[in-house]
Protein backbone atom coordinates (compact mmCIF):
# COMPACT_ATOMS: atom_id res chain seq x y z
CA UNK A 1 0.00 0.00 0.00
CA UNK A 2 1.28 3.41 -1.18
CA UNK A 3 1.56 6.18 2.24
CA UNK A 4 1.70 9.51 1.78
CA UNK A 5 3.59 11.84 3.21
CA UNK A 6 0.80 13.00 5.18
CA UNK A 7 -0.65 9.96 6.71
CA UNK A 8 3.04 9.50 7.97
CA UNK A 9 3.04 12.83 9.64
CA UNK A 10 -0.61 11.44 11.32
CA UNK A 11 1.05 8.20 12.24
CA UNK A 12 3.82 9.98 14.14
CA UNK A 13 1.34 12.25 16.30
CA UNK A 14 -0.44 9.44 17.22
CA UNK A 15 2.33 7.73 18.09
CA UNK A 16 3.56 10.84 20.30
CA UNK A 17 -0.16 10.76 21.84
CA UNK A 18 1.36 8.03 23.92
CA UNK A 19 -2.18 6.52 23.92
CA UNK A 20 -3.88 4.03 22.25
CA UNK A 21 -5.13 4.75 18.42
CA UNK A 22 -8.62 4.16 18.99
CA UNK A 23 -8.17 6.70 21.75
CA UNK A 24 -6.44 9.45 19.44
CA UNK A 25 -7.86 12.76 17.60
CA UNK A 26 -6.76 11.43 14.77
CA UNK A 27 -8.22 7.46 13.90
CA UNK A 28 -6.77 5.05 11.51
CA UNK A 29 -7.12 1.65 11.36
CA UNK A 30 -4.76 -1.08 13.62
CA UNK A 31 -3.48 -2.60 10.21
CA UNK A 32 -2.36 0.83 9.28
CA UNK A 33 -1.02 1.34 12.45
CA UNK A 34 1.10 -1.40 12.55
CA UNK A 35 2.69 -1.39 8.76
CA UNK A 36 3.63 2.39 9.76
CA UNK A 37 5.00 2.05 13.63
CA UNK A 38 7.63 -0.46 12.96
CA UNK A 39 8.98 1.67 9.78
CA UNK A 40 8.85 5.79 10.49
CA UNK A 41 11.10 7.97 9.46
CA UNK A 42 11.84 9.98 12.77
CA UNK A 43 14.21 12.32 11.53
CA UNK A 44 14.36 15.27 8.56
CA UNK A 45 17.86 14.45 7.70
CA UNK A 46 17.67 17.29 5.42
CA UNK A 47 17.75 19.34 8.23
CA UNK A 48 20.27 21.79 7.89
CA UNK A 49 23.07 23.09 10.82
CA UNK A 50 21.37 26.41 9.42
CA UNK A 51 17.71 25.80 10.73
CA UNK A 52 18.85 24.12 13.66
CA UNK A 53 20.60 27.00 14.87
CA UNK A 54 17.80 29.18 13.84
CA UNK A 55 15.38 26.79 16.70
CA UNK A 56 17.66 27.30 19.45
CA UNK A 57 18.27 30.94 18.61
CA UNK A 58 14.76 31.49 18.78
CA UNK A 59 14.36 29.58 22.20
CA UNK A 60 16.90 31.86 23.53
CA UNK A 61 15.17 34.99 22.41
CA UNK A 62 12.18 33.37 24.49
CA UNK A 63 13.73 32.56 27.67
CA UNK A 64 16.13 36.13 27.55
CA UNK A 65 13.13 38.16 26.99
CA UNK A 66 10.11 36.16 28.62
CA UNK A 67 12.40 34.46 31.55
CA UNK A 68 10.89 36.73 34.31
CA UNK A 69 7.22 35.91 32.92
CA UNK A 70 8.32 32.43 32.43
CA UNK A 71 9.50 31.92 36.03
CA UNK A 72 6.44 33.52 37.22
CA UNK A 73 4.33 30.71 36.00
CA UNK A 74 6.80 28.08 37.99
CA UNK A 75 6.21 28.88 41.55
CA UNK A 76 5.74 25.05 42.11
CA UNK A 77 7.10 21.60 41.01
CA UNK A 78 5.25 19.98 39.02
CA UNK A 79 3.72 16.54 40.23
CA UNK A 80 6.49 14.11 38.43
CA UNK A 81 9.23 16.07 39.73
CA UNK A 82 7.93 15.42 42.81
CA UNK A 83 7.91 11.99 42.41
CA UNK A 84 10.84 11.41 40.80
CA UNK A 85 13.06 13.52 44.22
CA UNK A 86 10.32 11.98 46.41
CA UNK A 87 12.42 8.87 46.11
CA UNK A 88 15.94 10.38 46.70
CA UNK A 89 17.94 8.97 49.53
CA UNK A 90 18.75 12.74 50.50
CA UNK A 91 22.60 12.49 49.70
CA UNK A 92 22.89 12.52 45.79
CA UNK A 93 24.99 14.55 44.16
CA UNK A 94 22.84 16.08 41.65
CA UNK A 95 23.68 17.47 38.09
CA UNK A 96 20.38 19.56 37.11
CA UNK A 97 20.79 20.47 33.12
CA UNK A 98 18.20 23.34 32.69
CA UNK A 99 17.80 24.16 36.10
CA UNK A 100 15.23 27.55 35.48
CA UNK A 101 14.46 29.23 38.55
CA UNK A 102 15.46 27.30 41.16
CA UNK A 103 12.66 26.16 42.49
CA UNK A 104 14.12 22.62 42.42
CA UNK A 105 16.94 23.06 44.98
CA UNK A 106 14.70 25.21 47.06
CA UNK A 107 12.39 22.28 47.65
CA UNK A 108 15.55 19.54 47.99
CA UNK A 109 17.03 22.12 50.89
CA UNK A 110 13.10 22.39 52.52
CA UNK A 111 13.11 18.89 52.29
CA UNK A 112 16.56 18.35 54.03
CA UNK A 113 18.77 16.76 51.19
CA UNK A 114 22.33 17.38 52.32
CA UNK A 115 24.09 16.23 49.12
CA UNK A 116 25.42 18.49 46.69
CA UNK A 117 23.66 20.45 43.78
CA UNK A 118 24.81 21.93 40.87
CA UNK A 119 22.38 24.11 38.40
CA UNK A 120 23.20 24.79 34.86
CA UNK A 121 20.76 27.21 32.53
CA UNK A 122 21.62 29.59 29.87
CA UNK A 123 19.04 32.34 30.57
CA UNK A 124 20.12 34.91 32.93
CA UNK A 125 16.42 36.31 34.51
CA UNK A 126 15.86 32.74 35.30
CA UNK A 127 19.37 32.35 37.14
CA UNK A 128 18.84 35.73 38.48
CA UNK A 129 15.48 33.86 40.57
CA UNK A 130 17.80 30.89 41.40
CA UNK A 131 20.24 32.58 42.69
CA UNK A 132 17.71 33.54 45.68
CA UNK A 133 17.88 31.55 48.65
CA UNK A 134 18.70 30.52 51.10
CA UNK A 135 19.76 26.88 50.95
CA UNK A 136 20.44 24.47 53.61
CA UNK A 137 22.84 22.44 51.76
CA UNK A 138 25.45 22.88 49.00
CA UNK A 139 24.07 24.94 45.92
CA UNK A 140 25.75 26.58 43.12
CA UNK A 141 24.16 27.45 39.80
CA UNK A 142 26.09 28.68 36.75
CA UNK A 143 25.34 29.93 33.49
CA UNK A 144 26.05 27.38 31.12
CA UNK A 145 24.86 26.97 27.30
CA UNK A 146 24.28 22.91 26.52
CA UNK A 147 24.24 23.02 22.85
CA UNK A 148 27.65 24.52 23.10
CA UNK A 149 30.13 21.34 21.94
CA UNK A 150 32.74 22.02 25.00
CA UNK A 151 30.69 22.95 27.79
CA UNK A 152 31.83 21.41 30.91
CA UNK A 153 31.06 21.54 35.16
CA UNK A 154 32.48 24.96 35.41
CA UNK A 155 36.82 24.90 36.50
CA UNK A 156 35.64 26.67 39.68
CA UNK A 157 33.53 24.33 40.81
CA UNK A 158 35.54 21.43 40.28
CA UNK A 159 36.81 20.66 43.30
CA UNK A 160 33.43 21.82 45.41
CA UNK A 161 32.12 18.28 44.06
CA UNK A 162 32.46 15.35 45.61
CA UNK A 163 34.43 12.72 44.00
CA UNK A 164 32.52 9.04 44.77
CA UNK A 165 36.09 7.75 43.80
CA UNK A 166 38.68 6.92 46.14
CA UNK A 167 41.67 9.78 46.53
CA UNK A 168 44.51 9.07 44.25
CA UNK A 169 42.52 7.93 41.02
CA UNK A 170 43.46 9.17 38.25
CA UNK A 171 42.53 13.33 37.43
CA UNK A 172 39.94 12.39 33.94
CA UNK A 173 38.60 9.20 36.39
CA UNK A 174 37.73 12.17 39.41
CA UNK A 175 36.71 14.76 36.86
CA UNK A 176 34.06 12.67 35.03
CA UNK A 177 32.74 10.43 37.24
CA UNK A 178 31.17 12.55 40.34
CA UNK A 179 27.37 12.92 39.76
CA UNK A 180 25.00 10.00 41.33
CA UNK A 181 22.02 11.76 39.00
CA UNK A 182 21.75 13.93 36.83
CA UNK A 183 18.23 15.53 35.94
CA UNK A 184 17.07 17.41 33.10
CA UNK A 185 13.59 18.51 33.30
CA UNK A 186 11.80 20.02 30.25
CA UNK A 187 14.88 20.35 28.42
CA UNK A 188 14.98 17.82 25.97
CA UNK A 189 11.93 19.31 24.17
CA UNK A 190 13.72 22.68 23.50
CA UNK A 191 16.61 20.97 21.52
CA UNK A 192 15.87 20.46 17.79
CA UNK A 193 17.49 17.54 16.09
CA UNK A 194 19.18 14.45 17.01
CA UNK A 195 22.92 15.30 16.79
CA UNK A 196 22.70 17.70 19.12
CA UNK A 197 20.11 15.97 21.68
CA UNK A 198 22.72 13.04 21.82
CA UNK A 199 25.65 15.02 22.25
CA UNK A 200 24.00 16.54 25.79
CA UNK A 201 23.02 12.98 26.69
CA UNK A 202 26.44 11.10 25.77
CA UNK A 203 27.79 14.34 28.04
CA UNK A 204 25.26 13.29 30.83
CA UNK A 205 26.69 9.95 30.76
CA UNK A 206 30.38 11.24 31.12
CA UNK A 207 29.40 13.01 34.24
CA UNK A 208 27.56 10.07 35.91
CA UNK A 209 29.47 7.87 38.02
CA UNK A 210 28.60 3.90 37.17
CA UNK A 211 25.45 3.04 37.53
CA UNK A 212 24.36 6.58 38.18
CA UNK A 213 20.88 7.72 36.52
CA UNK A 214 19.78 10.42 34.36
CA UNK A 215 16.24 11.17 34.70
CA UNK A 216 14.34 13.44 32.28
CA UNK A 217 10.92 14.62 31.40
CA UNK A 218 9.59 15.90 28.17
CA UNK A 219 6.71 17.97 27.12
CA UNK A 220 3.71 15.74 25.88
CA UNK A 221 1.57 18.51 24.37
CA UNK A 222 -0.38 17.06 21.93
CA UNK A 223 -2.44 15.35 24.48
CA UNK A 224 -3.96 18.80 25.68
CA UNK A 225 -6.57 20.37 23.80
CA UNK A 226 -5.70 23.37 24.96
CA UNK A 227 -1.89 23.44 24.43
CA UNK A 228 -2.28 22.07 20.56
CA UNK A 229 -4.58 25.38 19.83
CA UNK A 230 -1.65 27.18 20.55
CA UNK A 231 0.40 25.58 17.48
CA UNK A 232 1.93 28.26 14.92
CA UNK A 233 2.44 27.93 11.55
CA UNK A 234 6.22 27.77 10.54
CA UNK A 235 5.73 30.30 8.10
CA UNK A 236 5.77 33.16 11.64
CA UNK A 237 9.47 32.25 11.30
CA UNK A 238 10.05 31.44 7.61
CA UNK A 239 10.39 28.27 7.98
CA UNK A 240 8.20 25.48 6.32
CA UNK A 241 7.42 22.15 7.41
CA UNK A 242 9.84 20.08 5.68
CA UNK A 243 12.46 22.24 7.06
CA UNK A 244 12.03 20.60 10.33
CA UNK A 245 11.56 17.44 11.80
CA UNK A 246 8.16 15.35 12.04
CA UNK A 247 6.50 15.95 15.69
CA UNK A 248 8.50 19.43 15.76
CA UNK A 249 6.45 22.52 16.67
CA UNK A 250 6.11 26.34 17.05
CA UNK A 251 4.44 27.06 20.04
CA UNK A 252 3.16 30.74 21.52
CA UNK A 253 3.15 32.39 24.81
CA UNK A 254 0.96 35.40 25.59
CA UNK A 255 1.88 36.08 28.85
CA UNK A 256 3.81 39.78 29.29
CA UNK A 257 3.89 39.89 25.20
CA UNK A 258 3.50 37.49 22.15
CA UNK A 259 6.48 34.93 22.03
CA UNK A 260 7.32 31.97 20.40
CA UNK A 261 9.59 29.00 21.24
CA UNK A 262 10.65 25.80 19.25
CA UNK A 263 9.35 22.41 20.87
CA UNK A 264 10.09 18.62 19.78
CA UNK A 265 6.75 16.27 21.33
CA UNK A 266 8.96 12.97 21.79
CA UNK A 267 7.41 9.52 21.03
CA UNK A 268 9.09 6.75 23.51
CA UNK A 269 10.61 4.74 20.49
CA UNK A 270 12.38 8.06 19.65
CA UNK A 271 13.49 8.46 23.48
CA UNK A 272 14.51 4.11 23.65
CA UNK A 273 16.42 5.07 20.65
CA UNK A 274 18.84 7.32 22.37
CA UNK A 275 18.69 5.82 25.65
CA UNK A 276 20.53 2.78 23.40
CA UNK A 277 22.97 5.34 21.69
CA UNK A 278 23.82 7.16 24.78
CA UNK A 279 24.75 4.31 26.85
CA UNK A 280 21.54 3.88 29.02
CA UNK A 281 19.02 1.51 29.78
CA UNK A 282 15.61 2.46 30.33
CA UNK A 283 14.55 1.70 34.15
CA UNK A 284 11.23 3.42 34.75
CA UNK A 285 8.49 5.48 32.06
CA UNK A 286 5.60 7.20 33.28
CA UNK A 287 3.60 10.21 32.62
CA UNK A 288 2.27 12.90 34.93
CA UNK A 289 1.15 16.52 35.13
CA UNK A 290 -1.54 18.61 34.16
CA UNK A 291 -5.41 17.92 34.41
CA UNK A 292 -5.03 14.35 32.60
CA UNK A 293 -1.96 14.02 34.36
CA UNK A 294 -0.40 13.11 30.55
CA UNK A 295 1.43 16.55 30.12
CA UNK A 296 4.72 15.04 30.46
CA UNK A 297 6.22 12.05 30.05
CA UNK A 298 9.46 11.33 32.91
CA UNK A 299 12.00 8.47 31.98
CA UNK A 300 14.75 7.03 34.46
CA UNK A 301 17.62 6.02 32.37
CA UNK A 302 20.61 3.98 34.04
CA UNK A 303 23.90 4.46 32.86
CA UNK A 304 24.87 1.13 31.45
CA UNK A 305 28.86 -0.50 33.28
CA UNK A 306 31.58 -0.34 30.93
CA UNK A 307 30.29 2.36 28.83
Amino acid sequence: MAISGAQVRTAHRMISCGVLASNCAESASTSFLSGIIKNYTRYNHAMDSIVGRQLLDLNRRFYTEYGREFSATRGRLQAGVLRVIGSLRGDEAILDLGCGNGELARTLSRRGHHGSYLGLDFSPPLLENAERGPFAFPVHFRQVDLVSSSWDVPADLRDAIPSKLETGAPAAAVRNDRFDMVLSFAVLHHIPGMEMRLAIIQRAHGLLKPGGMFVHSNWQFLNSPRLRARIQSWGGIGLAETDVDANDYLLDWKRGGRGLRYVHHFAPAELAELAKLGGFEIIETFYSDGENERLSLYQVWKKVEGT
